[in-house]
């Protein structure tokens, strides 16, 4: 063990004796190990400043400051005192074991940066050293602690950084660490970071918002006090011991409610409320009807916290009073437990060891919603990195399952969140939604109290619609990996059949090519299996051509497109084929295909104005298509009927088409300038080309139709 140092001169010496003072809660030899991890953390950032001037042993020093005060154990303050030392100095990770041992040195390296990686970008940075950390803080919640500590005091301690620097990570803190400190219930550090961004991302505003509040505070305290005493007295009249205190809205939330409501300053009345703290959960409700009594409560401005607390372990009534001259007065009734974990959350587990229940089920919560953030992580670390700050929007709503379950979910979740929430297996099949016992679309936002019950079908399978609406980073990551998944399967299934019919193509059958050859191609790709190679070939990243003759190792060969031999396609293969938009081929017309580098293979008509150019300069991209023959499939395409004006002809038209036993998508009109005639755009569906044919004989029919065409890419 290193012996105690030496105290550091100037306002150093002073800090570091405050902090030694605040350390009477642990044990003498806890101590001299955090004296020894000053000693080492002193050294070696010796000869560095802080961008203020400031010795730079001063940051980590407030850090460990900040963990004292929630009263963490002395492997926490020795990190917090090395958090710095693996990222900015020499020490290594092994030094820091054998000094202080794995459980500081682990914690450490939670907290410390991935600077010797290559990453392309600040952005991709940014993620994957926030997946590392979330990985470090599901094994150990001591690591988000530090780490909120070390935010709090450096952007407390900004003002000689670039105002650029300061912006962004201001901004990072308000969109990542204050969510964060919210969800595991560090309301008042919550508080004191989300100010501090605000005021560095808009000080004028921050400022002026500031001056109004004092302001407002000094004309309305008479006001306040009247109230505060009025509420004194009721709750005494009613025989209740409790704790009265006035609470003021943080900056921050009178901005964002004067911004999200396109409110003045003047027109936000609840800026000031008041907590009362009584003894039990019973004095709570008894609390809530002395108040309503003694002012009108606001209809749906009542919110009971206690019976179902947030997902944070918050618990409190929430109601909003109507107190003299009209004005409209928020107030939260708890009891002192309640009001313990309200303050420091997780934190209290620490602060208050003297077997409290709810901070030890609190951790198990927090260790539970850690891991299923790691659940949701999928290959991109940018991806994951937007998922999560989705999850850390700090509004819910709660529903119910159809057993009663309570669910809770972010404010603006759909019924596909909610399946996901339930279980991968429902979200991936899941096909209509029940809410409220009334069947409802999959998109349907949930509201609270939402009693919501998933049908699922076997064949049902995510749709790539729904990640435009899904809110958590759960359902996100799912339907993510499921498609990914999916493209990657049906990709590696169409690779296989061009290289089957290259290789046919060049009089090779593949069954014929020894073992040894296709191992050879796969270690040659720089691939791990045959199937990913498929898969590079499907998507259009290798041509069937190349690796063919790779395989067949003979490079004179010509790099012809396949002679004689055609691929053959239902249609409806999925990601891995795709039907052009421009020309919306149907089964029957003369098609061909072209590979597009990371989307497979596209489907065009031979006499689709949009390929002309490319046909004719890039032959070789081509590939000779065919359909193959199937039953049940629909596709959709565009007709354009032209009419007479006349009433009930657009009626007749949907006849025609019903009649011929088609689907219409979509019908769009044109109004001739004359009022003479009227042009018709129909999206429709059918099987084949004989059954376009069926349907435009129909419509030709009636008398009222002067002309009818199928329109591709653009022309008729």
């Amino acid at each position: 063990m290193d012996p105690a140092p030496s105290l550091p001169p100037n306002y150093e010496e002073a800090a570091y004796r405050v902090f030694l003072d605040s350390l009477d809660y642990l044990p003498p030899a806890d101590v001299d190990r955090i004296k020894s991890a000053y000693a080492f953390a002193a050294k070696a950032h010796a000869h560095q400043k802080r961008m203020s001037g400031e010795p730079y042993i001063t940051h980590p020093l407030a850090v460990a400051g900040a963990v004292v005060e929630w009263c963490m154990d002395a492997d926490a303050v020795c990190a917090a005192l090395l958090h710095d030392t693996m990222e900015d100095t020499g020490a290594t990770k092994q030094e820091l074991a054998e000094k202080f041992g794995k459980e500081v040195a682990d914690l450490v390296d939670g907290l410390s940066k991935l600077d010797k990686m290559e990453f392309a970008s600040y952005q991709e940075a940014q993620a994957e050293n926030f997946r590392k950390m979330l990985m470090a803080m599901a094994r150990d919640l001591r690591v988000v602690m530090i780490k909120l500590a070390d935010r709090h005091h450096n952007i407390q301690t900004m003002s000689a950084m670039r105002a650029d620097k300061r912006v962004r990570i201001a901004r990072e803190t308000l969109e990542i660490y204050a969510p964060i400190a919210l969800r595991l219930g560090l309301n008042k550090l919550y508080r004191e970071l989300q100010d501090t961004s605000f005021r560095l991302i808009h000080p004028h505003r921050a400022e002026v918002l500031a001056k109004a509040l004092r302001a407002a505070k000094g004309n309305r305290r008479e006001l306040l006090t009247r109230i505060q005493e009025g509420i004194c007295d009721k709750l005494a009249h009613a025989g209740l011991t409790a704790e009265v205190f006035g609470r003021e809205k943080s900056l921050y939330s009178i901005f964002c409610k004067m911004k999200d409501k396109h409110l003045s300053f003047s027109q936000v009345l609840d800026i000031y409320g008041f907590r009362v703290v009584v003894d039990n959960v019973p004095s709570c409700y008894l609390a809530l009807g002395a108040l309503h009594s003694l002012y009108k409560p606001v209809p749906g401005k009542f919110k009971d916290y206690v019976a179902i607390p947030k997902a944070n372990g918050y618990q409190s009534l929430h109601t909003t009073l109507i107190g003299p001259y009209g004005t409209p007065v928020e107030v939260q009734i708890r009891t002192r437990e309640m009001h313990q974990v309200a303050q420091d959350g997780v934190a209290s587990h620490w602060l208050y060891k003297d077997g409290n229940e709810s901070s030890a089920e609190l951790q198990i919560k927090t260790h539970k919603w850690l891991q299923s953030l790691l659940e949701s992580q999928s290959g991109n670390s940018a991806e994951f990195f937007e998922d999560v700050k989705v999850d850390l929007f700090p509004d819910e709503v709660y529903v119910f399952t159809p057993k009663g379950k309570i669910m809770a979910l972010p404010q603006g979740a759909t019924a596909v969140d909610f399946a996901y929430a339930v279980h991968t297996d429902v979200g991936n099949h899941c096909s209509a939604a029940r809410i409220n016992h009334e069947l409802a679309p999959l998109r349907s936002e949930l509201r609270n109290g939402d009693l919501v019950e998933i049908i699922t079908a076997p064949e049902a399978t995510p749709n790539p619609v729904w990640l435009s609406y899904v809110r958590t980073g759960r359902a996100r990551s799912k339907i993510r990996h499921f498609l990914r998944t999916t493209q990657h399967e049906e990709s590696a299934r169409l690779g296989e059949r061009l290289l089957r019919q290259e290789l046919l193509s060049l009089g090779v059958v593949p069954i014929s090519i020894p073992e040894p050859a296709w191992h050879s191609l796969v270690k040659a790709s720089g691939q791990h299996t045959l199937e990913e190679v498929y898969a590079d070939i499907g998507l259009g990243k290798r041509l069937p051509s190349v690796v063919a003759r790779r395989l067949l190792a003979r490079e004179d060969m010509a790099a012809a497109v396949p002679g004689g031999l055609t691929l053959a396609i239902h249609g409806n293969e999925g990601m891995a084929i795709q039907l052009a938009p421009c020309c919306q081929p149907i089964p029957g017309d003369p098609i061909i295909g072209s590979i597009r580098k990371g989307s497979g293979m596209v489907i065009h008509t031979h006499d689709c104005a949009a390929i002309r150019k490319s046909r004719t300069s890039e032959p070789q991209k081509w590939i000779d298509v065919e359909w193959e023959p199937e039953e049940g499939k629909l596709f959709e395409l565009c007709i354009r009927v032209e009419v007479k004006n006349k009433r009930g002809v657009l009626a007749q038209v949907a006849a025609a088409i019903a009649e011929a036993g088609s689907n219409i998508e979509h019908v769009a009109m044109d109004a001739d300038p004359e009022r003479l005639f009227t042009l018709l755009h129909f999206t429709i569906q059918v099987a084949n080309r004989n059954h376009l044919a069926a349907v435009m004989r129909g419509i030709r029919q009636l008398p009222e139709v002067s002309r009818i065409v199928r329109e591709k890419g653009g022309e008729a």
